[in-house]
């Protein structure tokens, strides 16, 4: 139920969480605009259309004058949990060498229907992940771009294609869920970032080339499914009454495994789902961030390649920690990225280093007329290890840091369900070769603070403000090559009569999102305001 523009999910935030394999965002300067002053008034409440989904992050930045070739790699209408299968082929007159792959998928539902989970696979490979919006009576469109240019590996031969939404199509909830995915490819020298190789799991393990001389795995962790684990960051041990439990409480914790030594952390980013907070009015036009274009987290691995690069299979474990025994409602797929030697037809190495600090996880409960949950939480990893090369030996230490903090508070009956949470994931990845050594650190923040109260009439009030933040440096030796941070916030405030059918429910709804992606190459900064589900403000600075 939700929008009307298009929306290009860009990856700013893709680009801010990708520098282990991606060159730094250059954010366009934009020229400064507003909505018309004689723009319509919103109405009073929600009627039974409004704006397409929209979002305030930047367009996937294209080649100017290189060549171009767009081809459809999937068409289906979701109905139930039927996925659409196809056969990809490589595209002609683009050469196989590309500058920029975009992926683009354009959807279109009406009526009623819930937001839904959906991927696509390309050879095996997940190349995208999303959710969708939930439509109005009347019918919306949207649209998602995401740069995919670091499965050129992929792309390059023929492949089964799979992709799916999974839906249900009933009296009640009437909404097909109608997408397009296409692919353009921009002809051109590749980044010397592009991996060589994609791989995936083969039966939970993994077999590298033996010339690999970088290795990153990225991992698209969700938390999803209707369960609680799709508000993972609410859940509560046994002894605090509440609806949704877990016995350690609200962390979660990303890890990855290699021959069960573990290899790498990372937290999850706790997405809000188009229907999140029991108050859709919230998401109908501007959703959260990341919840159409999912991230994958990565682990640089590079620390484990002499062990992985001896031609034998190896087992790669993806769990997520603080998930309740025999608990569903986590997906978390895997593709590998590879670099590899061009001159070398092996790569010798070794782990050097491995340091797992404590994992503190502490979740207190204080009963009382407001129940109320205090959790402190963190973990922190160092592992290194080097490679020989045909350039030298390398050195690779990656440090991750992890923390969370969070209050839940609520009343009995959950009538009034709030927290207030912050998540920090701070990593540095140092190469250390012939010259000066490089570091790369990335200071990641996710925030969520929102409140739902029932109140009289069955007023439903969600009030919610989302983060997601990164600062990244580059240095080489002591001096700095590059930089960048991005801050995408979102902020609403909805209420709606609960429990009476949809054209009683009296909406009104205001919500805002600011996304700025500030750099070496220029900036961006964009907000857009809307209410009742009209748009107010479309504004760019810079």
């Amino acid at each position: 139920m939700r929008r009307r523009i298009i929306m290009s999910m860009l990856a700013g935030v893709t680009l801010v969480a990708s520098t282990l394999l991606g060159e730094p965002p250059a954010p366009a300067a934009a020229p400064s605009h507003t909505l018309a002053a004689e723009s319509p008034a919103p109405p009073a409440e929600f009627g039974t259309d409004w704006h397409d989904p929209l979002t305030a992050a930047p367009p996937v930045t294209r080649p100017n004058d290189a060549k171009s070739c767009e081809m459809t790699v999937a068409e289906a209408q979701f109905r139930d949990f039927t996925p659409y299968k196809g056969t990809y082929a490589p595209p002609r007159g683009c050469g196989d060498r590309w500058s920029k792959v975009v992926l683009r998928l354009d959807g279109k539902v009406k009526g009623r229907q819930f937001d839904r989970l959906g991927y696509l696979h390309m050879g095996g490979v997940e190349v995208f992940r999303t959710s969708t919006p939930q439509p109005s009576p009347d019918g919306i469109e949207w649209s998602v771009e995401k740069d995919v240019t670091r499965y050129s590996d992929t792309f390059r031969h023929r492949q089964d294609v799979e992709m799916l939404i999974g839906n249900v199509v009933d009296d009640t909830y009437t909404g097909i869920i109608d997408v397009k995915v296409t692919l353009t490819f921009y002809e051109g020298r590749p980044a010397a970032t592009t991996p060589d190789r994609v791989l995936t799991l083969k039966d939970g393990t993994l077999t590298t080339p033996r010339n690999s001389e970088r290795i990153v795995a990225e991992v698209y962790a969700t938390g999803s499914g209707g369960g609680c684990e799709e508000y993972w960051y609410l859940t509560v041990p046994d002894a605090a009454p509440y609806s949704c439990k877990a016995d350690d409480g609200p962390y979660r914790e990303v890890q990855i495994k290699v021959d069960g030594q573990l290899a790498g952390i990372a937290t999850p980013f706790p997405t809000v789902w188009t229907g999140g907070w029991s108050n859709p009015f919230l998401w109908y036009v501007i959703p959260g961030p990341r919840t159409f274009d999912i991230k994958p987290i990565e682990y640089d691995l590079t620390p484990f390649a002499g062990l992985l690069n001896d031609g034998r299979p190896h087992r790669i474990e993806v769990s997520v920690v603080g998930v309740p025994e025999g608990q569903s409602g986590w997906s978390a797929p895997v593709n590998v990225l590879v670099q590899q030697d061009a001159k070398t037809r092996q790569v010798t190495g070794k782990l050097t280093a491995h340091k797992a600090g404590d994992l503190a996880n502490s979740s207190t409960y204080t009963p009382g007329s407001e129940h109320r949950l205090d959790t402190e939480a963190g973990h922190g990893l160092t592992v290194s290890g080097y490679v020989d090369t045909s350039h030298g030996r390398v050195t690779t230490t990656v440090r991750r840091s992890l923390a969370h903090t969070s209050l839940h508070r609520w009343t009995d009956g959950e009538n009034t369900d709030a927290l207030k949470a912050n998540w920090t994931d701070d990593e540095t990845v140092t190469v250390d070769g012939r010259g000066p050594a490089t570091s790369t650190r990335t200071h990641r923040t996710y925030t969520m603070d929102g409140t739902t109260t029932l109140g009289a009439g069955d007023r439903l009030r969600t009030v919610m403000s989302l983060g997601d933040q990164a600062a990244v440096v580059e240095t080489r030796g002591s001096r700095r090559t590059d930089w960048y941070r991005l801050d995408d916030s979102y902020v609403g405030d909805a209420t709606y009569t609960a429990n009476v059918p949809r054209d009683q429910r009296h909406a009104v709804g205001t919500t805002s999102e600011r996304y700025r992606l500030y750099g070496q190459g220029g900036c961006f900064d964009r907000s857009v305001i809307t209410v009742q589900g009209m748009v107010t403000e479309d504004r760019e600075r810079c």
